[in-house]
């Protein structure tokens, strides 16, 4: 019988015994109940356990985490052959027996016995049947690991599980080669390997110096100690043969440390004099003779510079007395630096060579770094076993390059370093315990700066991707603040989102969204990481800038910023080179690609556009002779200079809302557009103008003050104002403009003086219609008029800029532009309903007003049904008007399934818990839908009212322009698709429906309204 522990043979009297258990009950907490002094209280017990003595102490940290401590009687069946395993196990103390069945098939044969600090039931990992059946020899004590949490384990530690997994399919087939040998494979562990290129580097090998030049403090310190040496023992320092080579002029590590201890009262231990004698290393001032030790405590040959060859040069009986003299203050010195020296030499060791006390210095370090404060215990200690040391000696040179890909997260252990943004030159210093490059690496994304070293040996804590991710990716700092020139240009915030795997499933990712910046800081950003750059599906963020950007950066400023990036020139000190310059020429074209996706029909309604992409076409025709890649990305921007929508190198957006590259090219309003309206004075004369949209309500004055004859003696004396057919009067602003558009349904244009609005009336035209259109419409179907009413209302809607839904919210005359396609579609709306209650209300006869009624509740069911929502909700508020449903005995004629049908369309506009049934009824429908626009509007406002625009230090809230991106791509997602109605079948008079539709007469009168509805049915008293 054999007897096992792990690997190796071991005595059973060397099993270990546990005297106290408190700590196991740490290990009986679920792990995410383990707080940070569980873990070090399960920590420090593990390690001194003398079983796991072989266990590396990143695999011990990792078992505090996440495994549970059994204690079990002799004769326990942990498993049984042919099972499959749920856990995994490490013996603390006592034995196990490895077991087989019998070839009879009674009983089992005993193969071989396991001692403390052997682990099994490696099975888990590939989901196989156990291959042996463990029972328990005498009590044991074990650590147990669940099988989801070994498969973390497994993928984090395998190089550490190598030599510690003791294998039961091979056991077992040494009895039976034919034994399937599933359970294990060691092919799978990676083998650590020293490469050459790691012990050449010096920043990965202790036993080399990490700078060219040894500064002049440490060459005075290792003069005045070799000069002592030689004056007090001048024996050390000898020529030494070792394995047939002989060495000159060297000394023994261990002698060099019993020497220095004996020189100081202050020095209070063997470490303490290690570090210090590695201070001198890590400069180059004394070196392992063959360079493959860093320095140690052993019989180990060092030497100081300069004794390599040649006799051995002793110092000069004054020389002696001046060292002598010195060596106190040389100790002190050292003392001081060899904390840090020892940490740098720790932090030079690769990860698996680094010991239980070196992690333990690493950790205590780590709790003092700034960059490192907000993470917990757990996470430092795993930092500790992974953080790589990396020194730079000289200033000026370039740790990486903006638009590279990102690799690592850096915290400045020692020095600056100097933060340069392309075209901007260094924005930022960071200096000791500031850290950078975790954002790109959190977003995936390429690195939005250039870093320089600003000082000489400039050393860096580094942890790399792969570790960043398995460690630090979920619990990184929730805030990232970026500054520039020292103040605050950037804000993000990490965010979990979903992200779609390969199998189809979803997963929960962290990534650092926007949350405030300047504004060109937030063009720059979305430049940088948005643009040729792969990110997720459901990150909106350049969609969200794209669509908000009026708001808070004019389109001159956009422009003067994206050439400014383009023409900006490399300047080969900071670091930037030629495949830098090429790159941001083409993020800027693309940039602008995107752009125009966005915006499309409205993309070139500022002329500074045409100037922009004129400017911007000149300057590739230059480059394209320095940058031949340039020849294909100048078509995209003929392309759109053209405004060739359909030309092959635009790309298939992959966002929903984009996916079509025109939209029916609608009959767009715009501002250069004339138009031609009437003004009107006291007396009800008028003058007809011809002006375009934009004309500002100033420029009108003036010209129809001049036509009309009209004279005052201040400019300020006239007013231009609309007089609805309530006689409500509203006075626009000298500012306000596309006025004609705004006017209410019978609304009419009046100036006078300022003192005489009081006498403004309205016209008799403006009561509206004295008798109904009954009559035509008895000829009309209700299927066919909801066809021609859908096919107008889709051609206003498609006309709609989406700017003008925010211009409509935060005041177009802030921003001095149009909105005369929304208010056509609001008005529109406003038509619809009081085109329904005006034409009940003059409709006299009872039995005409009943059909009247029917034939517009069966009106709005189709117009549900061609998802045309706006004209839906139009007709059944008209419906609700109290005009209309205070008619009780019109209404108690309708059949009850048309009664019914109007009840649900009323459960429709229910506006409880905001709106909930619409919103969920809007959901289910697919594009294209014209949607209810008031509700979205009034969804807009709700924001912005809620929210500022800009915080503190003038940053650009763009959480708030994200909710405001997210509501307007409503519309966006209702207008992706094209409507292809088919026209009601048998409609003879289709074009006569289609005229009528669009010039509807109605009162907007709410009081002729009631006035008309109470002569219908008079009220009962």
């Amino acid at each position: 019988m054999k007897l096992l522990s792990g690997s190796p043979l071991v005595d059973r009297s060397q099993t270990i015994s546990i005297s106290s258990l408190d700590w196991t009950e740490c290990l009986d907490k679920r792990p995410t109940d383990r707080t940070s002094d569980d873990l070090d209280i399960i920590f420090s017990r593990l390690k001194e356990v003398k079983a796991f003595e072989k266990f590396h102490p990143l695999l011990i940290q990792q078992l505090c985490y996440y495994s549970y401590f059994e204690n079990l009687e002799k004769g326990v069946t942990l498993f049984r052959t042919g099972d499959l395993g749920a856990n995994w196990f490490a013996i603390l103390s006592g034995n196990v027996d490895v077991c087989v069945p019998s070839e009879n098939g009674k009983g089992h044969t005993l193969i071989c016995t396991l001692g403390a600090g052997a682990a099994f039931g490696e099975s888990i990992l590939y989901d196989t049947p156990r291959n042996a059946t463990i029972i328990t020899s005498s009590s044991v004590m074990l650590l147990r690991v669940e099988q989801k949490d070994f498969k973390i384990l497994w993928e984090r530690n395998k190089q550490y599980l190598h030599g510690v997994i003791t294998s039961l399919s091979q056991l077992t087939s040494a009895i039976d080669p034919k034994r399937r040998e599933s359970e294990f494979d060691p092919s799978l562990i990676p083998h650590v390997a020293t490469s050459k290129l790691l012990k050449d580097d010096p920043t990965r090998n202790p036993a080399l110096p990490i700078v060219p030049n040894t500064s002049v403090r440490i060459q005075h310190a290792a003069y005045v100690l070799r000069s002592c040496i030689l004056g007090r023992a001048q024996q050390m320092i000898r020529d030494r043969k070792y394995h047939l080579k002989m060495h000159r002029s060297c000394l023994v590590g261990s002698e060099m440390v019993d020497w220095l201890i004996h020189q100081s009262p202050i020095l209070h231990s063997r470490s303490q004099a290690v570090g210090m004698w590695q201070a001198l290393l890590e400069e180059g001032a004394i070196a392992h003779v063959s360079q493959e030790h860093y320095f140690k405590d052993k019989y180990l040959f060092y030497r100081f510079s300069g004794d390599e060859e040649g006799p051995l040069i002793r110092p000069s009986d004054i020389e002696l007395i001046e060292c002598e003299e010195q060596l106190t203050d040389v100790i002190l010195t050292l003392t001081q630096i060899g904390p840090d020296a020892m940490l740098r030499m720790i932090l030079r060791k690769l990860p698996h060579e680094r010991t239980i006390d070196d992690l333990e210095i690493i950790y205590d370090e780590l709790l003092h770094v700034k960059a490192l404060s907000h993470l917990s215990s757990l996470v430092k200690r795993e930092l500790a076993g992974v953080l790589i040391f990396e020194a730079h000696p000289f200033k000026g040179e370039v740790l990486f390059t903006q638009g590279g890909e990102s690799k690592s997260w850096y915290i400045i252990l020692k020095g600056s370093v100097q933060c340069v943004v392309y075209g901007k030159g260094v924005v930022e210093i960071f200096h000791e315990g500031d850290d950078f490059g975790k954002l790109n690496l959190v977003n995936n994304s390429p690195r939005t700066t250039t870093i320089i070293l600003n000082e000489d040996n400039t050393h860096f804590l580094r942890v790399d991707k792969d570790d960043f991710d398995r460690i630090l990716r979920d619990v990184e700092a929730n805030t990232i603040k970026i500054k520039e020139f020292g103040k605050d240009v950037l804000i993000l915030d990490k965010v979990p989102i979903n992200v779609k795997t390969i199998d189809g499933t979803y997963q929960v990712y962290y990534k650092y969204f926007v949350m405030s910046g300047t504004s060109e800081k937030m063009l720059e950003h979305f430049l940088e990481t948005y643009i040729c750059v792969t990110y997720e599906e459901g990150d909106t963020s350049l969609d969200d800038f794209l669509s908000t950007y009026v708001i808070f950066m004019p389109i001159n400023q956009i422009c003067a910023r994206l050439l400014s990036i383009y023409k900006a020139k490399p300047q080969s000190r900071l670091g930037e080179n030629i495949d830098l310059v090429l790159q941001q020429k083409v993020k800027v074209i693309r940039f602008i690609l995107e752009w125009y996706d966005v915006s499309r029909e409205t993309f070139f309604e500022d002329p500074k556009i045409n100037v922009f992409l004129d400017d911007l076409h000149q300057l590739i025709r230059v480059d394209m002779k320095i940058f031949s890649q340039l020849k294909e990305e100048i078509k995209l921007i003929e392309a759109i200079i053209e405004n060739d929508t359909e030309h092959k190198e635009i790309r298939k957006s992959k966002l929903p809302w984009k996916q079509r590259n025109s939209i029916d090219k609608p009959k767009m309003i715009r501002p250069s557009n004339d138009v031609i309206f009437k003004v009107y004075c006291a007396d009800h004369t008028y003058t007809t103008m011809k002006m375009r949209i934009d004309t500002p309500a100033s420029k009108i004055i003036k010209v129809a003050a001049d036509k009309l004859g009209l004279r005052c003696d201040q400019p300020d004396d006239l007013k231009l104002c609309e007089v609805k057919s309530t006689g409500e009067r509203t006075i626009y602003k000298e500012s306000d403009l596309s006025i004609s558009y705004g006017l209410s349904l019978n609304g009419r244009l009046f100036l006078a003086p300022a003192d005489h609005l009081d006498a403004l009336v309205p016209l008799p035209e403006q009561e509206g219609l004295s008798r109904g259109t009954w009559l035509k419409l008895e000829m009309f179907g209700s299927k066919e008029l909801a066809y021609a009413i859908t096919m107008y209302d889709y051609e206003l809607f498609m006309a709609i800029n989406q700017h003008e839904l925010l211009y409509q919210v935060f005041g177009r005359y802030k921003y001095g532009k149009i909105t005369a396609n929304l208010d056509i579609f609001m008005r529109r709306f406003n038509e619809i309903q009081f085109w329904v209650v005006t034409e009940i209300c003059l409709t006299p006869s009872p039995g005409k007003r009943v059909q009247l009624l029917r034939k517009f509740i069966k009106l709005a069911s189709y117009c549900k049904e061609f998802r045309n929502l706006n004209a839906f909700f139009a007709i059944v508020m008209g419906l609700s008007n109290i005009a209309v449903s205070r008619l009780s005995l019109t209404w108690e004629r309708l059949p009850s399934k048309i009664k019914r049908m109007f009840s649900e369309f009323e459960t429709l506009m229910d506006p409880s818990r905001n709106h909930r049934v619409y919103r969920s009824t809007l959901t289910k429908m697919t594009p294209p839908i014209i949607l209810f626009m008031p509700l979205l509007l009034k969804d807009l406002t709700f924001i912005h009212e809620g929210n500022k625009t800009y915080l503190i230090e003038g940053l650009v809230n763009f959480e708030k322009m994200r909710m405001l991106s997210h509501t307007m791509r409503t519309m966006k997602i209702c207008r992706s698709q094209a409507l292809q109605l088919q026209a009601p079948q048998g409609a003879k008079n289709m074009s006569e429906i289609e005229e009528y539709v669009r010039e509807m007469h109605v009162i907007d009168n709410q009081r002729i309204l009631n006035q008309l509805s109470n002569k219908l049915e008079p009220r009962q008293t």
